[in-house]
């Protein structure tokens, strides 16, 4: 994973430019090389229709300048990365897809130029999360937060034994950043399952335990394995979803996983992933397993 390039999809747009600038400055981290991604039919982006009148540019210049432009910025930006710039024609979602199988990660902006204003996720994001076989990292929330400005960083573990995927994914960006890591597992009170029985503290106690069960197996060898992160373990009781946005405001990345299914056709994202992925205040890797 480490010799694989970063990719990034551009647009134009001020979202991509912020996902542009985060993807350089990981880049730099990380010590790859970027490789920027301007993809399209060829189709014109809702209020952005490039006149062919003579004397003004095609869409093959346009697209050109676009990713001549991105490339500029990343190098005006650092001089630490080598960053490539291509122009594809094929459906941009496809393109990152497709191009995931040769990176260690893709880069998106929370919104491209022809999303609808009240949309909080644009399609193309939301579909490189669901299908890209390299982690996807969305960057979206606040500016403090794109910036890297708390210098934490957060990874929600569900009950699946293949949490071990994010956690790897996000113990790696720690090393990285130099950040602590704080690991929330959210649990839920149990539905009442035999009429009439009353009392469901003792269900909650053995819920409580398993979770804290689970979080020891996964934590303490991590923690071993990386003495230098500052690595810490927090339960929670309710829903994951909630528990994620309210612990990610205060943090620079949150790491999530998500299951792939063999043969599932459509979004394979869960509820908790696509919350995350809609109201975040922060940028949010989804790391694939299963």
């Amino acid at each position: 994973m480490v010799d694989k390039p970063l990719i990034v999809g551009v647009d134009g747009s001020g979202a991509s430019l912020q996902a542009l600038d985060w993807a350089v400055d990981e880049a730099a981290v990380r010590g790859v090389a970027l490789r920027i991604v301007y993809a399209s039919l060829w189709e014109t982006y809702g209020g952005v229709q490039p006149s062919m009148w003579a004397g003004r540019p095609t869409l093959r210049a346009y697209a050109d300048t676009i990713a001549a432009s991105a490339a500029e910025r990343a190098m005006r930006r650092t001089v630490a990365v080598k960053a490539t710039a291509d122009v594809l024609t094929e459906d941009a979602a496809s393109a990152l897809i497709r191009l995931s199988a040769e990176a260690s990660a893709v880069v998106v902006g929370s919104r491209g130029r022809g999303e609808l204003a009240g949309l909080l996720l644009g399609s193309v994001g939301l579909s490189v999360a669901a299908h890209a076989q390299s982690p996807v990292i969305v960057v979206r929330g606040a500016e403090k937060n794109v910036q890297r400005a708390f210098h934490r960083l957060l990874v929600g573990l569900d009950e699946s034994e293949e949490s071990q995927k994010p956690l790897e994914f996000a113990l790696h960006e720690a090393e990285l950043h130099g950040a602590p890591l704080t690991a929330v597992h959210a649990w839920r009170r149990p539905a009442r399952e035999v009429p009439g029985y009353p009392d469901h503290r003792g269900d909650d106690e053995a819920h409580r335990f398993a979770a804290e069960h689970f979080m020891d197996r996964l934590l303490y060898p991590a923690a071993l394995e990386h003495p230098g992160i500052d690595l810490r373990g927090q339960i929670m009781e309710g829903h994951g979803r909630e528990a994620l946005l309210d612990a990610a405001s205060t943090v620079d990345l949150l790491v999530v996983g998500a299951r792939r299914r063999k043969g599932h056709v459509g979004m394979q994202l869960g509820p908790v992933n696509h919350g995350v992925l809609h109201h975040s205040p922060c940028p949010v890797a989804v790391v694939p397993h299963g």
